[in-house]
């Protein structure tokens, strides 16, 4: 109830200044140890059955955060406070970029929703690599750690298509000693020209290259892709025949989505007018739909974390029911709040 009235007040405000502002105030309160403390016995929920291993990796609970929140590692803190059992930075590209002209984030408060039209807004990977090196350095047990960070890497929007695999290479390198898991990002559809590197002989050059560096390293990190919920059967199989070609660790099914289906709402409507990825409700059943593609046509033999739509525990269960391993929120924190995290993993204990 608390939140709820809370999110009436701080959804008068801009959406990316409240963001920053709020998360600015939660950092500030986590730096005092005894309100951490109490913030963790408020929001953690940690139980034996909920933890999972999964790449290799031990994951405390399968809940984790997508790429988008925290895009430039500054708040890893306090969401491992909050609960989360990983969390991926970015979109991290080589060179730090301003993104699109805002504004460029909408709420579909009626339709539980968001339109983003970010554009990899990012500090560059130089920045992010020393933040995570700091964090790294001052954390009690870094070789232990059960909070896991991915690293979703992308391009820079004026590096040509042709030239992306090096945009992803030099992410990967810079950080590969800061991060769990590596995510290649292209999906996103508010960098001009992203989408087209879906198609597969331009996946096959950026996978196959980062497999083969990954490869050169004896401490090998998963490496998985992120696709967009608005793939066809066609091009859904290719990923698959890619994803057992070049031996891809896992899939996140998915991103955004440029359609508009599904807004029923008036004020909504008005919206859909804006440019960007559609998150939220309206792409749950999307989101399950290419779950349960890629679930069945592989074999149930690539690893999926499953990201569309997911605002409660009952919402985490059909995806997990489905076959997804882990799954991931994003605009569902935004509505249902810091507890999200709890409500989800409580519902899991008991279902």
């Amino acid at each position: 109830m608390f939140y709820s009235s809370l999110r009436k007040l701080l959804f008068n405000f801009d959406p990316e200044a409240i963001h920053y502002f709020a998360m600015n105030r939660l950092k500030t309160a986590c730096s005092i140890p005894l309100v951490k403390k109490i913030a963790e016995r408020k929001f953690q929920c940690n139980h034996p059955s909920l933890q999972k291993n999964i790449f290799g990796l031990q994951f405390k609970n399968p809940v984790g955060l997508g790429a988008g929140f925290d895009k430039n590692a500054l708040y890893l803190t306090e969401l491992e406070t909050l609960g989360f059992g990983f969390v991926e930075i970015g979109t991290v590209t080589p060179k730090p970029q301003a993104g699109n002209d805002k504004p460029r984030l909408f709420r579909l408060p009626e339709d539980k929703a968001l339109i983003n039209r970010m554009g990899f807004n990012n500090d560059g990977v130089s920045i992010i690599r020393k933040r995570l090196e700091l964090r790294k350095a001052h954390s009690p047990q870094p070789t232990a750690r059960s909070f896991i960070i991915g690293g979703n890497i992308g391009k820079n929007k004026l590096t040509p298509n042709a030239d992306a695999w090096k945009d992803y290479e030099t992410c990967f390198r810079e950080l590969f000693d800061c991060v769990d898991y590596f995510v290649v990002n292209v999906s996103s559809p508010n960098t001009p020209g992203l989408r087209e590197l879906q198609e597969k002989d331009s996946l096959r050059k950026i996978l196959a290259h980062l497999q083969t560096i990954n490869h050169t390293y004896s401490n090998q990190k998963p490496l998985l892709l992120k696709i967009a919920p608005d793939l066809n059967q066609a091009q859904l199989d290719d990923i698959i025949a890619l994803a057992f070609e070049i031996k891809l660790d896992g899939i996140v099914a998915t991103n955004t989505t440029i359609s508009r289906e599904g807004l029923k709402a008036q004020s909504s409507k008005l919206k859909a007018s804006e440019a960007g990825g559609l998150s939220g409700k309206p792409v749950f059943k999307k989101s399950n739909e290419v779950l349960q593609y890629l679930i069945r046509n592989s074999g149930n033999k690539i690893p999926v974390i499953a990201s569309g739509g997911i605002f409660t525990g009952e919402d985490a269960k059909v995806k997990l029911d489905a076959g997804a391993s882990l799954v991931q929120v994003w605009t569902g924190f935004i509505y249902e709040g810091p507890s999200i995290v709890k409500n989800i993993n409580r519902f899991l204990l008991k279902a």
